[in-house]
């Protein structure tokens, strides 16, 4: 059983570079997928609960393989530009029907032709403290498309965050055939 972990300030600069080292993200990588995470609360359609939930999935321009996926081939940037994806919450008065904004980042990225082997890390923003995990259903959705070893990051209404590998993660059982 793993303990909780703790609830790290961003405003920290030796936290965020001793985080950034551990699960791999450059200092770029790290500030865009914590702002864009926040930004993409603004894309959020929740009139119902007025729970805005913004996510940024960072992936790679290359697969595992190392082929350009079919969204970076169209791109102008150069060869190892950093994107992410992002998706917020999308409500319905039916609450099943709603969509996560995990889900809707992850889905996105696939719909533009990102290779799923290129996903490297996945940022989740909320307007609570402290910071908010995944639901059940996202993090097996996570997990079909992520590497067990990648950073799931979560950020508070203040940036203050809590980062574990997926692997790591209290998830109920997943299931990973």
């Amino acid at each position: 059983m793993s303990s909780t972990p703790p609830i790290l300030s961003s405003s920290d600069a030796q936290a965020v570079t001793r985080t950034r080292k551990t699960y791999d993200l450059s200092e770029e990588e790290w500030s865009l997928l914590q702002e864009s995470a926040a930004e993409a609360k603004s894309t959020a359609y929740c009139p119902y609960s007025k729970f805005r939930v913004g996510a940024a999935v960072l992936v790679s321009p290359r697969g595992e393989r190392g082929e350009r996926s079919e969204a970076s081939k169209e791109e102008k940037k150069g060869e190892d530009d950093i994107r992410v994806v992002t998706g917020g919450n999308v409500e319905n008065a039916s609450y099943p029907v709603g969509t996560c904004a995990e889900r809707v980042a992850l889905a996105r990225a696939l719909a533009e032709g990102h290779h799923v082997r290129g996903f490297k890390a996945i940022a989740v923003s909320t307007d609570i403290s402290p910071p908010a995990s995944p639901c059940g259903m996202c993090r097996q959705f996570i997990r079909e498309f992520l590497p067990l070893d990648a950073p799931v990051i979560m950020f508070d209404k203040n940036a203050d965050y809590v980062v574990m590998r997926l692997k790591e993660v209290n998830f109920p059982l997943v299931l990973n055939m």
